[in-house]
């Protein structure tokens, strides 16, 4: 049985949807992930509120990578210049449409456009892998790590970084993401994985013993009724070694000499 690919098209808050519908955009988005992209309908919805800044005719509406990188760029320096702050992440996300990423941008400008808060949203985690989808799906189905990779590293990402040991720390993270799935796979279900018991889970474990206290104080009455007492052959210390007291007798010296 064939799964698909997570759901492209995700929620947005209610208040964020009548927002973008009052802008009265060129072409409503029905794709998040495609649709905003390229960074056309980002420069539109600025270009409302900073109509001087952003000349719609300067923007291509296409979906080649060149295209992408072209509007971001204009985009890029003018948040430079009114000294507006975008996550780089929630940027670099929505291009190489990332689950999640273009969904995040579109509340942050909401958020900076209208000085309207919307709860919750400076609390998520930037997560813009799989993991979530995955975690739905049956032990069986779940994506093995070239899989893993192929579906958290698109190809876009590694044309634009040319850098082959940024793309090679990449790849090593969804690797080290993917390990930790499966070791919590095998913790959720050890008797599919056939795992056995070590040892130590074997072993019986004997209740813990009196506290410290207890003991110390017991052990300095002890040594007290010791010394108190000099007529008890043992003496116990603060370890709780006991120690027999033996009595030596010395000849006297000047008897001897008599002698």
């Amino acid at each position: 049985m064939a799964y698909a690919q997570p759901p492209k098209k995700t929620g947005l808050p209610r208040e964020v949807l009548k927002w973008l519908q009052s802008l009265d955009l060129s072409f409503s988005p029905k794709n998040m992930r495609r649709d905003f992209s390229n960074g056309y309908l980002v420069a539109e919805m600025f270009s409302w509120y900073y109509h001087e800044d952003f000349p719609m005719h300067s923007y291509n509406n296409g979906a080649s990578l060149p295209t992408k990188q072209g509007n971001w760029a204009q985009i890029e320096r003018f948040l430079v210049k009114q000294n507006i702050h975008l996550q780089k992440e929630v940027l670099d996300g929505t291009i190489h449409c990332k689950p999640g990423a273009a969904e995040l941008l579109v509340q942050e400008i909401y958020t900076i456009l209208t000085n309207r808060r919307i709860k919750g949203i400076h609390d998520r985690e930037i997560d813009f892998t799989d993991r979530d989808y995955q975690d739905q799906l049956p032990m069986l189905a779940r994506a093995t790590a070239s899989k893993a990779i192929k579906n958290n590293l698109r190809l876009t990402e590694v044309i634009a970084e040319p850098n082959i040991s940024t793309n090679q720390r990449k790849v090593q993270a969804i690797i080290h993401m993917h390990l930790e799935q499966r070791a919590a796979e095998r913790v959720q279900n050890p008797k599919r994985f056939n795992v056995k018991p070590t040892l130590g889970e074997l072993a019986v474990r004997l209740p813990p013993s009196s506290q410290h206290g207890d003991d110390s104080s017991d052990s300095n009455a002890s040594v007290q009724s010791g010394t108190a007492k000099s007529c008890e052959p043992s003496i116990t210390s603060k370890a709780s070694v006991h120690f027999k007291e033996i009595e030596v007798r010395q000849t006297d010296r000047r008897s001897l000499i008599a002698i």
